[in-house]
């Protein structure tokens, strides 16, 4: 049986989801589970001007572009969020994102602190998730074990970790992936609750609740 959540009505603005963690950390597997689980959400493929890794498909996992067509969005004001990271762009596309919601999805973004600090100012009520590793060691295990970073690079990831989780206090929801099976269910529960939050069924229940507390 679907976790989904029971949808609103229609014309309803989707949930925004941001998820951010360090490199290392397992977020894309958890992010793939999640896709999974919940039919109607729906993940925004960032912008970026870093070269495609190995097997790595434009339009999947990224938009690949060049730099000079990047900061000519940033001047457009096309992105929802975007930062530069190791010295490349990563942004969100705000026009894809309001497309997802039009289509009646909630939208799930993956990016890192910056673009989340960007997130919490425009969009307050987006629900943002950190995603912890249990220790260094087993972050520095992690990145080692991919097989794809040079030493140096893979020292670089640690201490830019060390500068992420620093931020972590900023969002609503800390998750460990100690154990993926739990840090996936913590995860799942956070959305299916989060709806049910009472700012968004102030909303979503407004009609229902003047119909019950209406004085025959």
């Amino acid at each position: 049986m679907s976790s989904e959540p029971k949808r609103a009505e229609a014309g309803r603005i989707g949930e925004l989801y941001v998820i951010a963690a360090p490199s290392g950390a397992g977020k894309t597997s958890l992010i793939n589970s999640l896709l999974e689980e919940f039919p109607g959400l729906a993940f925004s493929v960032s912008d970026t001007t870093r070269a495609p890794r190995g097997g790595e498909v434009d339009g999947e996992a990224y938009h690949f572009i060049d730099a000079d067509t990047f900061r000519r969005r940033i001047g457009e004001g096309r992105y929802l969020e975007h930062a530069q990271v190791f010295g490349n762009y990563y942004g969100t596309d705000r026009e894809h994102v309001e497309a997802l919601w039009a289509d009646g999805k909630d939208v799930l973004l993956e990016i890192d602190v910056q673009g989340a600090a960007q997130i919490r100012q425009s969009h307050p009520e987006a629900c943002e998730i950190f995603i912890l590793p249990p220790s260094l060691e087993v972050l520095k295990s992690r990145l080692t074990g991919r097989g794809t970073d040079r030493p140096e690079a893979i020292e670089r990831r640690l201490g830019e970790a060390r500068n992420e989780m620093s931020a972590c206090m900023e969002f609503d929801f800390i998750v460990v992936n100690d154990d993926f099976e739990r840090a996936r269910a913590d995860l799942v529960g956070i959305l299916r609750a989060w709806p049910l939050r009472r700012r968004r069924q102030q909303q979503v229940q407004q009609a229902r609740l003047d119909d019950l507390l209406r004085e025959d």
